[in-house]
């Protein structure tokens, strides 16, 4: 290995998150300017491939279960200074998600047209849709290998290379956007079809990208060995991590799904100014989910080099920093928001749904910030269960019942909705805070105690 092992050590905050915050900017850019180039095609192709994309993001959460575990137990390994521990399990992970993303893309090709019609969207909409999913879900399997890898890297405190591969990765897809949407040069317009094939040739660099930099800073050469001989404890502790973590995830899709329907419900305007809106308000947390990413990659070193004070410490700094920048952020966008809003649209009836919703967006980020930030953390802490037990009772109990009444039952449509989502994200953020200052690390570490003394006894 030709890592220099004291710099696991000494890797600040701001040496793992500034990567990490360009790698999310272009990432959110390319889906931004993807939204921004189909509403100007169309606003029915782009609210297909809203609701496309949520359907697709549900399977990749399959994948986030290995990533998730991955980057916990490596990242406590190294800070254990277990080192050969976590090129085992950077082995292991690549092998398993190399079968959860061959299975997965199977799935969605042969099953997706019957998967996207439970959404009860119709005509051309469903139709650019279903496209979609055919196309980009034959590439999951490659954004299966690319999280994994990208986890092992990151890990590793290698976030620069993971960077460099999604600038890359990026420019290769708003080409062919640019290509598929404009008709430049006197080329066809192709519309979703065309930007459907400019990712599936992204995720193709992304993939042979990132196992050129695990062999070449790692100097661990990825094989098919590999793939057919993950270790049966790796993958135990894996899942272990990775599925409740992922059951948070998935609650929260499945969640966004329902409150779709009730989107749907209201009108097809109120859709189309829902979709800009998600791409808008990923801007204000962009920020959060980059600091979030670096603290808890430190957090995960600290309780595995079992400076517990320290992970504390870093947890309540760093909520302290998104918070604010989440409302500084949501604020400037609320300000100049009709401006912003005809950048997507003309159509007066989706920017005048759009307009109050992004004041409320002010209110919802600071708290979503507060979630997204000790979620986390707690998770790279070992408290795995807390954070998908009060996520299935905040997402369902609060944001689905409250988005009905709000939203349907006494028709505030979009903007009830939105208020709603944000009671759960302040409702589990508040819940987040308290488990954090409670320490749960320690509870881990005398259950351990107590079971090593059993067993001696």
């Amino acid at each position: 290995m030709n890592t220099d092992t004291s710099k696991f050590q000494d890797q600040t905050l701001f040496n793992i998150t500034w990567p990490l915050l360009i790698e999310l900017t272009l990432h959110m850019g390319m889906g931004i300017m993807a939204t921004l180039m189909l509403s100007h095609y169309s606003d029915d192709a782009a609210s297909g491939v809203g609701v496309a994309n949520q359907l697709l993001n549900i399977f990749i959460l399959v994948f986030t279960v290995t990533s998730i575990g991955a980057t916990v137990l490596i990242s406590q390994n190294i800070g254990a200074k277990q080192y050969k521990k976590a090129r085992q399990l950077s082995r292991s992970v690549f092998g398993l998600n190399f079968w959860f993303g061959l299975i997965i893309a199977v799935i969605v090709f042969l099953f997706g047209e019957h998967l996207l019609r439970l959404f009860d969207i119709h005509g051309k909409v469903f139709d650019y849709g279903f496209i979609f999913v055919r196309i980009v879900g034959a590439s999951l399997f490659l954004e299966s290998l690319s999280l994994a890898l990208s986890a092992v890297l990151r890990s590793h405190g290698y976030t620069k290379e993971s960077m460099i591969v999604t600038v890359i990765m990026d420019l290769i897809s708003i080409g062919g956007n640019i290509l598929a949407t404009t008709g430049i040069m006197g080329l066809p317009i192709t519309g979703v079809i065309g930007v459907s094939w400019a990712m599936f040739a992204a995720r193709i660099f992304a993939v042979a990208a990132l196992i050129y930099f695990v062999y070449k800073r790692l100097s661990l050469k990825l094989t098919i060995k590999d793939i057919f001989h993950a270790k049966k404890e790796d993958v135990k502790s894996l899942l272990a991590i990775g599925i409740p973590s992922a059951g948070e995830n998935l609650s929260y899709q499945l969640s966004q799904l329902v409150i779709t329907g009730f989107v749907v419900a209201i009108g097809t305007s109120a859709l189309a100014s829902r979709i800009y809106l998600l791409n808008l308000s990923m801007i204000c947390y962009l920020f959060t989910l980059a600091i979030a990413q670096g603290t808890q990659l430190l957090v995960a070193r600290y309780i595995g080099g079992k400076q517990y004070e320290r992970a504390l410490r870093r947890g309540i700094k760093t909520l302290k920093i998104a918070m604010c920048a989440s409302f500084i952020a949501s604020l400037l966008l609320a300000l100049v928001g009709s401006p912003v809003l005809k950048l997507f649209t003309d159509n007066q009836e989706i920017i005048a749904i759009g307009l109050p919703v992004l004041w409320a967006i002010v209110v919802v980020e600071p708290g979503r910030a507060m979630n997204i930030v000790l979620m986390s953390s707690l998770k790279s802490a070992g408290d795995v269960r807390f954070p998908v037990i009060i996520g299935i009772i905040s997402m369902w109990g609060v944001a689905v019942v409250l988005s009905y009444l709000l939203g349907v039952r006494f028709e505030l449509g979009l903007l009830g909705i939105w208020i709603a989502q944000g009671a759960d994200e302040w409702f589990r953020g508040s819940f987040a805070l308290r488990r954090w200052m409670t320490k749960p690390w320690e509870r881990k570490t005398l259950k351990i105690r107590t079971e090593v003394a059993k067993a001696s006894s």
